[in-house]
């Protein structure tokens, strides 16, 4: 009989991601523009580029909860490592959560672009 491969526990990388890109999401409206005209192309067509504004306040809920569901598996759930595992190590576990906190500030600041963006329009 083979031995069976433990059970790996689920980091919270996979959440830190989809809460990333969901951010992206939702602050492509409005951060689009703003890459466009720093990279020199310009036009009166990119204030047309509002077409996911709409969708915005999904992609910040998406972004919630995977920032929530990134938060638990790293603070609430008990780690389940076999001693000896990567993932027992305690620096492991401390770089992913300083690697959380870097994300959400990120996270926080795109999704607050809209209001501060106008700074930078202006």
């Amino acid at each position: 009989m083979p031995d069976a491969e433990p059970a790996r526990p689920r980091g919270g990388n996979r959440s830190l991601l989809a809460a990333g890109l969901a951010a992206v999401g939702a602050s492509l409206c409005c951060v689009g523009p703003l890459v466009l005209l720093a990279l020199g192309i310009g036009g009166t067509w990119i204030s047309s580029l509002t077409a996911l504004e709409p969708y915005r306040p999904v992609f910040i809920a998406v972004t919630l909860v995977f920032l929530f569901l990134a938060f638990r598996q790293l603070y609430l759930v008990p780690a389940s490592c076999a001693p000896g595992d990567h993932c027992a190590a305690p620096a492991v576990r401390r770089r992913q959560r300083i690697a959380f906190w870097v994300v959400t500030v990120v996270l926080i600041a795109l999704l607050a672009f809209p209001w501060y963006g106008t700074v930078f329009f202006d």
